[in-house]
């Protein structure tokens, strides 16, 4: 059995999601929110959002963190400076841990979930939904897409860990 997180970086909430299980079926999953005081200087925040991720990732043991992959809008360059900051202490943590990190993009955690890289928010969280057999939806946002990096991770914890994979093995 795999224990993957999965964190969807964000200055104001940060959506953490663990799943474990194998790569065939999940046995549990668990979620949650870091979120931050808009009234706290940046520094405070980024510093909020290090000590609980690393509690979180002290206490859970993951063997492998998945990263959503910074992005920036052309009319926001702000944002993507911000997140920036935000994802740079996201890998501190995990490194602090001893955990494995990896970075992807959101347009290849869409793909494999829901097979469209150009998905919505809500045809993600209703994929994650689909996959952890849950109902009632899944908010904020963030944590969904959390947990679709964490289900993510755990498809592919043995390519992602060893960087090896066999591709188009075929009878003839």
């Amino acid at each position: 059995m795999v224990k993957v997180v999965g964190i969807d970086p964000g200055l104001a909430e940060t959506g953490v999601g663990i799943i474990w299980g194998t790569a065939a079926s999940v046995a549990g999953f668990a979620h949650g929110t870091i979120r931050t005081d808009k009234r706290q200087d940046q520094a405070h925040r980024l510093a909020c959002i290090h000590e609980q991720l690393l509690s979180v990732l002290r206490e859970e043991t993951p063997q492998l963190m998945l990263v959503e992959g910074i992005f920036s809008l052309g009319r926001y360059p702000v944002s993507g400076i911000s997140l920036g900051k935000v994802t740079g202490v996201v890998l501190l943590a995990g490194s602090q841990a001893a955990v494995p990190a990896v970075e992807v993009q959101v347009r290849e955690v869409k793909r494999v979930l829901t097979g469209n890289g150009n998905a919505s928010k809500d045809q993600v969280e209703t994929a994650v939904r689909r996959y952890l057999k849950l109902s009632a939806p899944i908010r904020p946002f963030h944590v969904s897409d959390a947990l679709a990096l964490a289900l993510l991770g755990m498809f592919r914890f043995q390519t992602l860990m060893t960087g090896c994979r066999l591709d188009g093995l075929q009878n003839v």
